[in-house]
């Protein structure tokens, strides 16, 4: 079975997400900017609402739009938001973390790593930023440090995925079953079934993939 994973903005929409079929739900704020943490009582009442519906939740913990250098305040500020999606009972949590120089950011990592707590751990599409020559050392690290997948389009967002699957098949080959790989970024409907075959993965992410609004 396909496993979709819907990512929506605020709760409003996770009820009719998951009564058409979602199979698991990332939470953002402003998607506008690729996705923001949520408030805690948005955090709270989707836990829940999930929770009763046997649907696991990640729930993206981001500070603001932008890139994704974080300064120590922030770092804080994600840790604070990492430490209530736990309390809170929130299955995943969805973050990534890199130096000026597109990097991954190791010791804020290790740092955000800790903080989830044993919760399920997606390293977003701030991969897609990693010069591609030195992602396969990036899959390395995560896998070391027990990430549990990767959020990937494969190339930069303004290209249709279509044209990522190339990179995403050499993706997969690197990650060789120690990371689950993520597609999204463009996947809908139309075309979840043609990119997942060709790829040969069991889940895909995006705000279009099931039909519900």
């Amino acid at each position: 079975m396909l496993l979709k994973e819907v990512c929506v903005e605020n709760y409003t929409n996770i009820p009719a997400a998951i009564a058409a079929g979602a199979n698991r739900i990332e939470l953002n704020d402003n998607l506008s900017v690729g996705g923001t943490t949520v408030s805690r009582g948005v955090m709270a009442e989707a836990a829940k609402y999930t929770g009763e519906h046997h649907v696991p939740l990640v729930t993206m913990i981001r500070p603001r739009g932008g890139n994704f250098v974080y300064n120590d305040t922030e770092l804080k500020i994600m840790e604070a938001d990492l430490l209530q999606a736990q309390s809170l009972g929130v299955d995943g949590v969805a973050f990534g973390a890199l130096t000026a120089d597109n990097q991954l950011d190791e010791e804020a990592l290790a740092l955000l790593i800790g903080a989830a707590g044993g919760m399920s751990i997606t390293f977003h599409m701030a991969f897609d930023a990693i010069p591609e020559y030195q992602q396969a050392a990036a899959i390395d690290w995560l896998v070391d440090h027990d990430v549990d997948r990767i959020l990937t389009h494969g190339g930069p967002l303004d290209q249709p995925i279509a044209d990522c699957v190339s990179h995403l098949q050499t993706t997969i080959k690197q990650a060789a079953g120690r990371i689950q790989i993520l597609p999204g970024g463009g996947i809908t409907t139309a075309n979840v079934a043609d990119i997942t075959t060709t790829l040969g993965v069991k889940q895909a992410h995006g705000t279009k993939i099931i039909n519900y609004q």
